[in-house]
């Protein structure tokens, strides 16, 4: 049974920095592609970055772009995301996700999504 497990949210305050988890288990990690997605209160969801599962390629959106880096430790089945610099529009639940043909940040194709950890950035 393919499980994503995030943790990591909190609170912090404006220019602060949280590093985000997804532990991964019931599928060979190594081989998946990894995103991670964010919703804010009131806003559809976005893609925030994605690692691929070979190489470790990575894209960011725009708006985290210097601030967010996406990591990944195959040997523990766990992908980072490392937040500097937090604004408070960073403020959403954020999810991890994969799937057998994920392409980018398109979500239509994840099939497995985590339960999310909220972030809140606040003063």
């Amino acid at each position: 049974q393919v499980q994503l497990v995030e943790s990591g949210g909190g609170f912090e305050q404006p220019g602060g920095s949280l590093r985000l988890s997804c532990v991964a288990s019931g599928f060979s990690f190594h081989y998946y592609d990894i995103g991670w997605f964010r919703q804010a209160p009131g806003k559809e969801r976005e893609g925030v970055s994605w690692i691929s599962s070979n190489y470790g390629s990575t894209y960011y959106t725009d708006s985290v772009k210097g601030r967010f880096t996406i990591s990944r430790d195959n040997a523990k089945s766990t992908v980072y995301l490392q937040m500097n610099n937090l604004k408070p529009e960073d403020t959403a639940v954020y999810y991890c996700a994969t799937g057998r043909r994920v392409r980018g940040l398109d979500p239509e194709t994840y099939d497995y999504w985590g339960q999310g950890t909220r972030v809140t950035v606040s003063s």
